[in-house]
């Protein structure tokens, strides 16, 4: 073989080795530079999101749960996400779906496909969590207030097996009369609702009974699903009735902390206890048509007429039975 021909066959295999390098550096670089990306995207440092340090709260507006989520996020260790509505995202589209379209495989949450969507809520949560709440460290928990995102509780529970859940449960009554009052004109809830956002026979003003049917129905379907969460839930639970967290908060609070296995500092808790109690609250930001009303388990008995009661009774017969039988009427 002649001297020329071995300088170009050994130049060629030269070129090769150094193409090879290259290729492999530019491999190298590809998940650095995505990295990067991710981070100049997120706009914060990866976060220590831990599933099993988020402890939701589900069951219906009205129930206490800002109460509850207020005493709770006080800890210096406790971050609270306030109603992220993620339930309402999932929960409502999965509910409205027709059978067919739950049995087609083609459809986004299809029966046949559930592991794999429902593996997609879970990092969805996760990553939402982790922006909402950059400063979240692996050692905080993370209090989700979502009483009007229960409809999703359940879908939610399956996605995230390793939370903790708080079921927090009012007599649907004393819920259907305070949203009642919080509905009618001027007061807190209308004014919130940018008073468009109503239609105009589903105003307690103009039909308090079409308006108690249809939040009781409400209720229904939040608490509802919730409970149906809480019964199917194999991870860390605890079911608090809002008459108990008031007759005796911090003994409640106690024993939320207990079963739910989380670890909390006596003096905090009472601190925190003391800090949110109704006493607290300015008299001025209390009363009648007001975020804060009565906190006075049972005031259905004078807020709502026999028929509305009655209304009430029949179509939330099921959480009432469970939670309120052995009460008296």
């Amino acid at each position: 073989m002649g001297t020329g021909i071995r300088r170009t066959i050994e130049g060629s295999r030269g070129a090769l080795r150094r193409g090879r390098r290259w290729l492999a550096g530019k491999y190298r670089e590809v998940p650095l530079r995505a990295a990067g990306l991710r981070r100049s995207i997120a706009g914060a440092p990866t976060t220590g999101v831990r599933p099993e340090n988020i402890v939701w709260i589900f069951g219906s507006g009205r129930s206490g749960s800002t109460w509850l989520r207020s005493m709770m996020g006080d800890p210096s260790r406790h971050l609270v996400w306030e109603e992220p509505m993620v339930g309402q995202l999932f929960g409502n589209f999965h509910r409205r779906a027709q059978t067919a379209n739950l049995l087609r495989p083609d459809f986004v949450m299809a029966d046949a496909t559930r592991r794999g969507w429902i593996h997609s809520i879970r990092n969805f949560v996760l990553d939402g969590a982790g922006y909402a709440r950059p400063r979240l460290g692996t050692d905080h928990y993370l209090i989700v207030k979502e009483p009007n995102g229960s409809v999703g509780a359940p879908l939610l529970m399956e996605a995230l097996p390793e939370s903790r859940m708080i079921l927090l449960i009012r007599d649907p009554r004393d819920v259907v009369s305070s949203t009642l009052d919080g509905a009618r004109k001027g007061n807190w809830l209308y004014e919130r609702k940018d008073k468009g956002g109503w239609k105009r026979d589903s105003l307690p003003d103009n039909n308090p009974d079409a308006f108690t049917r249809r939040w009781a129905n409400v209720y229904m379907q939040h608490a509802g699903n919730a409970k149906k969460a809480y019964d199917a839930h194999k991870g860390p639970k605890v079911m608090v009735r809002y008459e108990d967290l008031r007759a005796d908060t911090l003994g409640t609070m106690r024993r939320i902390y207990s079963t739910l296995g989380i670890p909390v500092n006596e003096g905090g808790l009472a601190r925190a206890v003391e800090k949110h109690s109704w006493e607290n609250i300015p008299e001025k930001k209390k009363g009648g048509g007001k975020f804060y009303r009565k906190a006075t388990p049972g005031g259905w008995r004078e807020d709502l007429t026999p028929k509305q009661i009655k209304q009430v009774e029949r179509i939330t017969a099921p959480l009432l039975e469970e939670y309120y039988s052995g009460e008296a009427p």
